[in-house]
């Protein structure tokens, strides 16, 4: 079963439940999604378009209401939370904005005469499995863009994020979305398994684990739908001589400790050439110890709680192998001593193969240290992890930069600035960091038919 509940993870005290869809629910939504996707295939662009840039101005308008559920459904700092809002109003009205443009015929150069041309248009029902550490931004980057491609919307959220999937929900319908072309689901996992393999939806789209991606993608393999995932990370921040390094150190810290160190992209493997290795470490450990978790409600709080009790757990333990196998821990390293799910920001050095934390996504607040003596070790340590999502360079030399930029086996290289997000930005990894692009015009992309119409004459 899949328990659909917001469990405070500043108190650990479960606030309210939700019951799970019922199977005739699931197939009452199949149905109006279907019957949705068909009445909109048609529909005008520039009426897609309207309701996005009205989605848009709800969020903007709801943008304290909406931040405090996230806040309480797992511990976004409200400051961040309200971020969140803005970045996601953003992504909306981009598309509203820039959607019809994309949605332009493609001429083609035909050799043999007449005319050709590709044409994008929507291909049915999409399901979205979203995760909980953003809760609002994961959905808009997924349903913006296939919305206004025409494709229509079930989405089954984090069982810790009921009540901001329902708001989002509303959301749509308060916007005028047509009936049916947004649908929240309280699915569990069967129930899942069963929509992926229903001939009306067309594809699926992941953000989430590993493990989940993996899950997702044989079942939709075995149905023939194309899927799109965003799964895990483990971002280099590599520092190569920055004009500043009190600049590179801060630029990290906010990189890697945001939403208390739960981001795919967060800067999670800090790795500095050796002759600034030392003075760089001090000061990012002293900006590191500096910062005291505290209630997500304040506005002045930066790190709250982390999501979850299991979240906690699952920290600790990667962090206690670390150390058991000589690890050296400069701040941090164990539980906030209060009720909820707290930890400690932490910094470790000495990390090495063989650890859990070398080769493991750490989701959470724990930045890792490497000391390299040249550009080529930095590149290598780089690249020596099962993901490729992004990285971040800090170095005063740009052509340098760009130079490492292209040995790195990533998505998304960010020089002198950490790995963020845009509207315009397309997102997304290599390796097992998934498959498929989000944001920008790459995001209408992924679940667009590209029909060719050709006219010999």
């Amino acid at each position: 079963m899949t328990a659909y509940k917001v469990v405070n993870p500043a108190t650990g005290v479960t606030e309210r439940e939700y019951p799970e869809a019922t199977d005739a629910e699931i197939q009452d939504a199949l149905d109006r999604s279907h019957r949705a996707f068909l009445a909109r295939r048609d529909s005008e662009v520039k009426d897609r378009a309207a309701v996005l840039e009205r989605v848009a101005a709800l969020y903007t308008e709801r943008k304290e209401e909406l931040a405090a559920i996230i806040t309480r459904e797992m511990g976004k700092p409200v400051a961040q939370a309200r971020g969140e809002i803005d970045i996601v109003a953003s992504i909306y009205r981009y598309y509203a904005k820039n959607g019809p443009g994309f949605l332009k015929d493609e001429e083609l150069d035909v050799v043999a005469g007449g005319s050709a041309v590709v044409r994008k248009e929507g291909i049915g029902p999409l399901l979205g499995i979203m995760p909980w550490n953003f809760p609002y931004y994961q959905v808009a980057r997924f349903a913006a863009p296939n919305l206004m491609l025409g494709n229509t919307i079930l989405l089954k959220h984090a069982p810790q994020c009921p009540e901001s999937a329902l708001a989002m929900e509303k959301v749509f319908q308060d916007a005028g979305l047509a009936e049916g072309a947004y649908i929240n689901l309280f699915a569990s996992n069967e129930q899942v398994s069963d929509i992926i393999a229903d001939p009306r939806v067309q594809g699926v789209s992941l953000t989430g684990s590993e493990r989940a991606g993996a899950a997702v993608a044989e079942q939709a393999g075995r149905h023939l739908k194309k899927v799109v995932l965003e799964l895990g990370g483990s971002d280099p921040f590599l520092v190569l001589e920055p004009a500043s390094l009190d600049r590179a150190v801060k630029t990290a810290f906010v990189g890697r400790f945001g939403n208390a160190g739960q981001a795919c992209n967060a800067a999670k493997r800090i790795i500095v050439l050796a002759d600034q290795y030392e003075e760089f470490t001090a000061k990012f450990a002293e900006t590191v110890k500096a910062v005291t978790p505290g209630d997500p409600g304040d506005p002045e709080t930066f790190m709250g709680p982390l999501s979850s009790e299991q979240a906690v757990r699952n920290l600790a333990a990667q962090i206690e192998d670390a150390v058991e196998n000589g690890a050296t821990v400069l701040t941090g390293g164990k539980r906030v001593d209060r009720a909820g799910a707290w930890y400690e920001p932490t910094v470790l050095t000495g990390v090495r193969p063989g650890m859990r934390a070398f080769q493991e996504e750490l989701f959470g607040p724990a930045a890792v240290i490497y000391k390299v003596d040249t550009e080529e070790e930095a590149v290598a340590l780089a690249n020596n992890t099962p993901y490729g999502l992004g990285a971040s360079i800090a170095a005063a030399d740009e052509e340098r930069a760009l130079r490492v930029a292209e040995q790195l086996d990533t998505g998304m290289v960010y020089i002198n600035e950490a790995g963020g997000t845009a509207a315009e930005l397309p997102f997304g990894g290599v390796k097992r960091s998934g498959i498929g692009r989000e944001l920008g015009k790459y995001g209408m992309e992924e679940f667009a038919n590209k029909k060719l119409v050709r006219v010999k004459r």
